[in-house]
């Protein structure tokens, strides 16, 4: 049975605020009613713990929300919301803190990430997390009965936001974006309600999250199907900077060859010399990172990756059989805390003159300030339509393309490479103290209208606006978002 959304009345923006003046300090204060119903913890401006809990990895931004509630469970979650929309205050959601969109001015930040269990089901091949999980866990779990889940780049990363805003990883030209392979949703909504939703059941709120992310609603359990995956060919190879235009070339034509069982990207890296979880023959040097995860037998990975280990002098090339507990060797993401903005788009092709134009803006000699510039491979099961539709919108590009800078870097690449652009971004990819408003730019219009229904129908009063939102547009074109918070 499918879920009819329906809009009724006209799209207004939210009750003002005053922030949490006059709600604390007080006993029998709606503050006191909230801490009474918690199994977590409430913490204000002036608490010694507060600051620790707002703690995120990406640094570039500060949440200061009136409240912080460290939840422990789905009813704390849902005393949480219920209690910001009887006090009129905006609500954001933090697991790990790696895909921040802007800091949250006042309101009630939900902290979640001391609900962290998994379980996996090795008859059914599917997982369950609660809503602090991260991908490391998972992948543990999930590895003695030779399963590997759809995670990212990045164990670290928590699975609830990165699988909500699609999922994108190194096994998604054979199997597709993590979102495709979810089978129910544990959400809490605007008006405090716990649902469970599938595709049968409220089935527009389900085709919605998987893709959508946190725009309607804070999610607390997830169940996903995992991939009979026990090993990779795959690591990295490593060029020094002057052959990156060598390097950039072959791989772009070699993509063109490869099987969906084939994943990779290329990536740009200028990595600070202070660094610690940075190898030493990369501080303080430009290079070429060249990632592969294939699924194939060994000997024919071998065989593929040939033309790349024969285009320069490698560096380094850790490329070569591994368990799928190994996977984070790949890409060798940071491990420690740090300020970036990131910041994408999807390109339809990369031809010879796009290649060209990305190594003038980010190779050897440019002024590219950028800590990393990468492109993903895109295609294969990532240009299918999932199963069980949903909203992920990048499904016709050929490849993304990211950036990662330091805090007051310029933003010169994408802007040179706009001409090969789809017009779209990838909801996962950014990251940042301005990227909150660049989410509708994720999707097309049918899907960002049909999205624009469903948060009408969920979240009437916009409560959940303190991150990368969707929002309904029944302005004129060019005019101010009257849901902006100011």
């Amino acid at each position: 049975m499918t879920e009819t959304v329906t809009v009724t009345g006209p799209l207004l923006g939210p009750p003002e605020h005053a922030g949490i003046a006059g709600i604390a300090g007080t006993p029998g204060s709606a503050l006191d009613g909230l801490v009474a119903r918690l199994k977590g913890e409430v913490f204000t401006p002036e608490d010694p713990g507060y600051a620790a809990e707002l703690a995120g990895f990406n640094r570039i931004a500060r949440h200061r929300p009136d409240v912080v509630v460290a939840a422990r469970s789905a009813e704390d979650v849902s005393a949480a919301v219920s209690f910001a929309a009887r006090e009129g205050l905006p609500v954001a959601v933090q697991a790990t803190g790696h895909g921040i969109g802007a800091p949250a001015p006042g309101g009630v930040l939900v902290a979640t990430r001391r609900m962290n269990a998994v379980a996996v089901d090795p008859l059914t091949r599917t997982a369950y997390v609660e809503a602090g999980a991260q991908w490391h866990q998972v992948i543990s779990a999930a590895a003695p009965h030779g399963l590997a889940p759809l995670n990212g780049s990045s164990p670290l990363v928590g699975v609830v936001g990165y699988t909500l805003g699609g999922g994108l990883g190194p096994l998604g030209r054979q199997f597709g974006f993590a979102a495709d392979h979810v089978t129910c949703i544990e959400v809490v909504t605007a008006d405090g309600s716990i649902r469970q939703v599938t595709r049968d059941q409220h089935a527009d709120l389900f085709w919605a999250l998987r893709g959508g992310r946190g725009n309607f609603g804070i999610v607390t359990k997830l169940w996903f199907g995992l991939m009979p995956v026990r090993r990779l060919y795959g690591g990295g190879l490593y060029f020094p900077g002057e052959q990156a235009a060598r390097v950039l070339h072959t791989w772009r034509r070699w993509t063109a060859t490869v099987p969906e069982e084939m994943t990779s990207s290329v990536s740009l890296l200028r990595l600070p010399d202070t660094a610690a979880d940075v190898p030493e023959f990369l501080r303080g040097a430009f290079a070429a990172h060249v990632r592969i995860a294939f699924t194939g037998p060994a000997a024919e990975g071998e065989r593929l990756v040939r033309p790349l280990r024969a285009c320069g002098t490698p560096l380094a090339d850790s490329v070569a059989e591994m368990p799928y507990t190994a996977v984070a060797d790949i890409h060798q993401d940071p491990t420690h805390p740090l300020p970036y903005n990131e910041r994408n788009l999807v390109l339809r092709e990369l031809g010879h003159d796009a290649a060209e134009a990305l190594l003038r803006a980010a190779g050897a000699g440019s002024s590219c300030g950028d800590l990393m510039v990468e492109v993903r491979h895109l295609g294969g099961a990532l240009s299918r339509p999932a199963e069980v539709p949903n909203a992920v919108g990048i499904r016709g590009g050929a490849y993304t393309l990211s950036t990662l800078s330091p805090p007051g870097s310029p933003d010169v690449v994408l802007g040179a490479m706009e001409p090969w652009s789809t017009g779209c971004r990838y909801l996962n990819f950014l990251a940042g103290a301005d990227t909150a408003g660049s989410a509708a730019e994720c999707f097309g219009p049918e899907t960002l209208s049909r999205l624009a229904r469903v948060r009408a129908a969920v979240d009437p009063d916009h409560l959940f606006r303190l991150d990368h939102t969707v929002t309904p547009r029944p302005w004129v074109s060019g005019s101010a978002d009257p849901w902006s918070p100011s």
